[in-house]
């Protein structure tokens, strides 16, 4: 009887610890914003991707709150929807999701409200929900605040960072106020970070603050790094200028000739390869795509793991040519023997999945199973894999 009691005392616990957290609708985009509709509610989306590390890591740690669960179902429609996948690629594009993960606050007729990036802990979460539901809180009714004059720091902050990832030459503009309202107080750690942000070329209205605050830089970073930073930001100047919107293209010679003070001809025609088969992949011209990126990385050695575990998952979810698989398994291999963890080692396994090679997907299914519980990361999509294995 106490046996039976018990199992019950666990079955009983499981359910209520199921009901806590956000519950996510299981329908169609459509069929949300129609219940969002009827219930003239907002619909809170988490947009994410299966690679995303902190996606994965707001799931496991926020989203199964009881407190965040308890807000987000009382007042919103909450939906989760992979940006790479199905309807969640022209949501993404519709949305302007860029970031993983995006959070967008959307109403019954499918406007946008309010948004926001990243991992975000538990007691700033729900200030945020609240933020969405109050209009004088929303992005927009905080940009009529900043065209009228706010100068409060802290607002400016806010306000930074609601548009780095979407708007960054209007945060730009905001920081410029911001850091002009901290008049001759040092750059914080967070502005630092703020202002790498919004830091895209030398022509963001942050350049010209990353210039004049060297010093205040140099203290967090080596000048070697800065060095390094603002040659990136000429560069990223030089490929905006040699694209031409009207026909699409590059004008290869023209960012040659730019850079030639600080990139050899083959350095400079390597990084505007990467630059067109990043365009081609979002436009999802896949073919040219595969053609540019197995042309810049035939000496793979040379690159680090990250970006060599980056390009052998694209392969893996884009590509079909088996000669193109396999030259993305050496990248993956190159990458796993660089520094081994979770997430080459579960690209390898589905790298040889795809390849048909059972045996090792398993062995590295396994392997990258085991990383991941013992850096207490999300292992859900490697054990599908791995289920699918036996």
């Amino acid at each position: 009887m106490k046996k039976i009691l018990s199992a019950f005392l666990i079955i009983l616990s499981v359910l209520s610890f199921a009901q806590e957290g956000i519950k996510f609708e299981t329908s169609d985009f459509k069929t949300i914003l129609a219940k969002a509709k009827k219930e003239n509610k907002l619909i809170f989306l988490d947009a994410y991707t299966t690679w995303c590390g902190p996606c994965k890591l707001m799931a496991k740690n926020i989203f199964t709150l009881k407190s965040v669960g308890d807000h987000y179902n009382a007042n919103f429609v909450n939906a989760k929807i992979d940006m790479e996948k199905g309807e969640g690629i022209d949501i993404a594009k519709k949305y302007d999701v860029k970031v993983f993960p995006t959070y967008l606050f959307i109403d019954g007729n499918g406007e946008l409200v309010h948004r926001t990036v990243g991992y975000v802990p538990e007691k700033e979460f729900i200030q945020f929900a609240k933020d969405a539901n109050d209009p004088s809180k929303r992005v927009a009714a905080l940009k009529e605040r900043f065209e009228k004059g706010e100068k409060d720091p802290e607002f400016l902050k806010n306000l930074v960072n609601l548009t780095a990832f979407t708007e960054a030459d209007y945060a730009g503009k905001v920081f410029e106020k911001y850091i002009t309202a901290k008049a001759n107080t040092p750059l914080a750690v967070d502005d630092m970070q703020m202002l790498f942000t919004i830091l895209k070329n030398t022509e963001s209205p942050a350049y010209k603050i990353f210039k004049e605050k060297k010093a205040d830089l140099l203290k967090f970073m080596p000048e070697k790094s800065y060095e390094a930073t603002d040659k990136s930001l000429k560069i990223n100047t030089f490929i905006k200028k040699a694209y031409n919107e009207e026909s699409k293209t590059y004008d290869e010679n023209k960012f040659i000739e730019a850079t030639k003070d600080f990139l050899t001809k083959n350095e400079a025609v390597k990084y505007l390869n990467k630059v067109k088969a990043s365009k081609a992949l979002k436009a999802n011209d896949i073919a040219t795509y595969e053609k540019l990126t197995l042309e810049t990385y035939k000496d793979y050695t040379s690159f680090n793991t990250n970006e060599l575990n980056s390009i052998a998952w694209n392969f893996f979810e884009n590509v079909t040519n088996k000669s193109s698989l396999e030259t993305a398994l050496k990248w993956a291999q190159e990458s796993v023997k660089q520094s081994e963890n979770s997430a080459n080692t579960d690209t390898l396994a589905n790298l040889y999945n795809k390849l048909n090679d059972k045996a090792n997907a398993k062995i590295w299914a396994e392997k990258a199973l085991e990383l991941a519980k013992k850096n207490g990361e999300d292992a859900s999509e490697t054990q599908k894999l791995l289920d699918s294995l036996k």
